[in-house]
């Protein structure tokens, strides 16, 4: 089991940013991972607060080129419906620890949440990668901070990420960036502005010297 969350957390440094898609339903969430996918930001985390969210995490999985993920997951029974759905990864605001139990048993990774330095090792101490957050709190200048004790951690900052700092927080240290608002805006989502999406993806390979794979 531990190979398989290995390999997981091998595609998600390669990928370097994943994107969070908070949609208004499960076919808009699918339009948006696939138009991210266009630009070239093939690591899509689908948050549960996307109605039928489960739905659009297998859609998108279905496709081997991508790499993805549930998002917003509070519960045993989330965990398990993303998993059910062909969810590669778990991601969670917080430390739940029913989803923690169920990314384990499954061999899936789960990257739960945490913010202060005890909650970030409470955190470690239970998942091999953290999500930071909301990253835009302390900035890139506060993982640098948390990093200086804690070098081994693997942080993946999200809340605060933006194609303009996403290379300052990798040069930083984090493992991987999460970006929601600023990459595939829940607004943009709902307007079907979807070649924006592209655009945008497309913005954050080019800032981080990868254009070349979208």
């Amino acid at each position: 089991m531990a190979v398989v969350a290995d390999s997981v957390q091998q595609r998600l440094r390669d990928e370097q940013v994943l994107a969070v898609i908070r949609a208004g339903s499960a076919a808009e969430a699918v339009q948006a991972g696939r138009a991210l996918a266009e630009g070239g930001v093939r690591a899509l985390e689908v948050a549960f607060t996307t109605p039928d969210a489960a739905a659009a995490i297998g859609e998108l999985a279905a496709d081997p080129e991508l790499f993805v993920g549930a998002g917003t997951v509070l519960s045993g029974a989330q965990a398990h419906a993303a998993i059910d759905a062909g969810a590669t990864f778990l991601v969670s605001p917080s430390l739940v620890p029913d989803a923690l139990a169920v990314a384990r048993e499954a061999g899936v990774l789960a990257l739960p949440g945490a913010l202060t330095p005890t909650e970030v090792v409470a955190a470690a101490e239970q998942a091999e990668v953290v999500k930071l957050f909301p990253a835009s709190l302390g900035g890139v200048s506060y993982l640098k901070a948390l990093l200086a004790p804690l070098p081994d951690l693997r942080i993946v900052p999200t809340g605060g990420v933006s194609a303009a700092n996403a290379s300052e927080w990798l040069a930083a240290g984090a493992f991987a960036v999460g970006a929601g608002g600023d990459l595939c805006p829940p607004g943009l989502i709902a307007e079907g502005r979807f070649d924006e999406l592209t655009r945008r993806a497309r913005g954050y390979r080019e800032a981080l010297g990868t254009g070349e794979e979208a």
